[in-house]
């Protein structure tokens, strides 16, 4: 089987040096398998989009010297199939009604400290059996097995999670008639027949519940493979942080140089002005994922190499 992989960015705001980082790995995974690299544009969540910023992120790839296959697919034009797979579930009785609201949830919460680093709310199987309030608008929610989901990790290892007991029973398509993320990804990722996921450590969590779904819908599990986040000197994850998170897209060399610093690759020194491509040329060649091994989350260095373009 071919190796695919892909970069799947939110619209949110301009390419981030975080973002960046999945995407070099990304790449290099792919390239280095003499594979494909499909670029996906994640807007399904219009509330949270930033006109211009899709059309942005892709002139900042193509400036930084990513090559993908194919046309990029939008998320936005795909709730069809999003509509279809939830519908699938309900009709297996994979996925039931929820008229909870976040409120609701948020007082019903335990004090306790659960596994997974995300806002998302633990659900507590309220509706079940049917919504408690039937006159006001549905989330659709799945109904997660009990037991441990394990899932492999090509730079984290196995881990296995008990979903159901840390988040429940998760949203598949939300109150405002929006899809939720596990179920996008989910369909998309089968759609394009990606073999590979790899993306940043903070999405590690999600994991687990896109396996449930893959195999809910019959759908062939992709190897997960989550590099470390970018955090600043304080830990705090760098897109969420003031500053420092800009892309200089004109100094592209020294944005993908550091880029592979921060991945641990260590290209030669004579290579800070050989130019972009050579440098890609090096890193596809020589990039070694191992160096990676265990590492969640990483402090990006401050600074750059004078002349490096």
């Amino acid at each position: 089987m071919t190796y695919r992989g892909r970069f799947a960015p939110s619209p949110t705001g301009p390419l981030h040096f975080g973002s960046l980082v999945a995407a070099v790995g990304s790449y290099l995974y792919a390239r280095q398998a003499g594979g494909e690299w499909l670029l996906r544009i994640e807007d399904l969540d219009a509330p949270r989009e930033v006109p211009g910023s899709a059309d942005s992120i892709i002139r900042t790839l193509d400036t930084l010297g990513f090559e993908w296959t194919g046309s990029i697919l939008r998320q936005s034009s795909r709730r069809d199939a999003y509509e279809a797979a939830t519908q699938h579930l309900l009709n297996n009785n994979a996925a039931f009604h929820c008229s909870c609201t976040r409120s609701e949830l948020q007082a019903a919460q335990s004090s306790e400290v659960r596994l997974f680093d995300t806002d998302e709310l633990r659900y507590p199987g309220w509706c079940r059996l049917g919504p408690r309030a039937p006159e006001r608008k549905t989330a659709v929610r799945l109904f997660v097995p009990r037991g441990e989901t394990a899932v492999t990790d090509l730079l984290q290892g196995r881990f296995t999670v008990d979903v159901s007991a840390e988040v429940g029973d998760f949203v598949v398509r939300r109150r405002d008639g929006l899809h939720a993320y596990q179920l996008a990804v989910v369909i998309d990722d089968a759609f394009q027949g990606i073999t590979a996921v790899v993306r940043g450590a903070d999405l590690l969590h999600s994991s687990p519940r896109q396996v449930i779904l893959h195999r809910m819908l019959n759908l062939a599990v992709p190897d997960y493979a989550h590099l470390p986040v970018v955090t600043d000197v304080n830990g705090i994850k760098l897109s969420k942080s003031a500053g420092a998170a800009a892309i200089d897209i004109a100094r592209p060399t020294y944005e993908v140089w550091r880029a592979l610093e921060f991945l641990q690759q260590t290209p030669p020194p004579e290579l800070r002005r050989a130019g972009l491509a050579t440098l890609w040329e090096w890193a596809i060649k020589h990039w070694q994922p191992k160096r990676l091994n265990g590492l969640r989350q990483a402090t990006i260095r401050v600074g750059r190499e004078d002349g490096l373009t």
